[in-house]
């Protein structure tokens, strides 16, 4: 029964995991594709398709150790430590792309994009947040 159970477990968070890669994957290329040339003109939303790519790298990337806290691999203690520094690094990584490129996803210096994975970074440990008092909700009530 144990390795059955985890199995199932590296299922739920390799889903999980896939998931928000293919939401970050199909996201940012239908932003590049189809919104930012559109709005590419526009001075307050093109700034926001601009950074669009940057704030869902920040958001999901800082996402993906929460496959483990939902398949209730790791405590939420542990993973609040994790999230929180997976945020951070994520953060610093896009910021020094940003300033001093090094995968040739930017060419271009933009404080706006810095700002963006800022934000983005903010929103996963947000959304960590409220699915913790979630799953802990709901850990009180079935007990």
């Amino acid at each position: 029964m144990g390795i059955i159970n985890s199995r199932n477990l590296k299922r739920k968070k390799l889903a999980i995991n896939l998931i928000l890669f293919a939401v970050l994957y199909f996201s940012v290329s239908f932003n590049k594709e189809f919104i930012r040339p559109v709005f590419c003109n526009t001075p307050i939303i093109g700034i926001i398709t601009g950074s669009f790519s940057n704030f869902m790298a920040a958001y999901i990337i800082s996402l993906f150790p929460l496959s483990s806290v939902l398949s209730k691999n790791i405590n939420l203690r542990k993973s609040r430590s994790v999230v929180y520094i997976v945020a951070v690094v994520v953060f610093i990584l896009l910021t020094i792309e940003e300033i001093r490129p090094y995968a040739d996803a930017s060419s271009v210096y933009d404080i706006y994009d810095i700002i963006a994975s800022g934000i983005g970074s903010m929103f996963a440990i947000l959304t960590f947040e409220i699915l913790a008092k979630r799953i802990n909700a709901k850990n009180v009530f079935t007990k």
